[in-house]
């Protein structure tokens, strides 16, 4: 049974450049590092580039398992430099580094990822590789991401830019039988 997904498309959607479905190889797992989903909601609406488009990923599953979708997959979001083109983004709703995100003490996510959380993506999951006939990978953020920069602390000590899903994250279980490998791991 299909897992039910809210659409709630972001304002922007319309100027999201558009690809055929078979253009999705890859999944991206992203958490938020945000407190909750109305705040990751106001982030994703917010336009930060010159066409008028934010940062997003295109489903955000939130800890008690409801999945939107803000971004249909046909569509481009922003959600990994260098990546976007061929991948999906999937934003799960966890604290991660907040609010601090480049302070240097402040550097361990300890959020668990919820069962609910996680049987939802597992169910997106399946749902995503019957509807992009390309899709067989599946990467973290931080595997894709692995960029440095100076800490807002003290500018002397580089940090991860980004970390997220992170080390709380059931890579294991969420591999297991989803038909998808894991690539640019550590």
């Amino acid at each position: 049974m299909p897992p039910a997904i809210h659409d709630q498309p972001l304002p922007y959607i319309d100027q999201l450049p558009e690809r055929p479905a078979d253009a999705v190889e890859r999944v991206v797992i992203h958490c938020t590092e945000l407190p909750d989903m109305a705040t990751a909601r106001e982030y994703g609406e917010r336009a930060l580039h010159d066409n008028g488009t934010g940062n997003s990923g295109h489903y955000y599953i939130d800890r008690d398992g409801t999945i939107h979708r803000y971004v249909p997959g046909t569509r481009v979001a922003n959600h990994v430099r260098g990546h976007n083109p061929n991948s999906i983004g999937i934003e799960l709703v966890n604290l991660g580094r907040y609010p601090h995100w480049w302070d240097s003490h402040h550097q361990q996510m300890t959020e668990p990822y919820p069962a609910a959380q996680i049987r939802a993506l597992q169910a997106l999951l399946a749902q995503l590789r019957r509807d992009f006939p390309s899709l067989r990978q599946i990467a973290g953020h931080e595997d894709l991401d692995t960029a440095m920069m100076p800490a807002s602390d003290d500018p002397a000590i580089e940090i991860h830019r980004k970390l997220d899903p992170g080390p709380m994250f059931p890579w294991a279980e969420v591999l297991d039988g989803s038909g998808l490998t894991r690539i640019g791991a550590p």
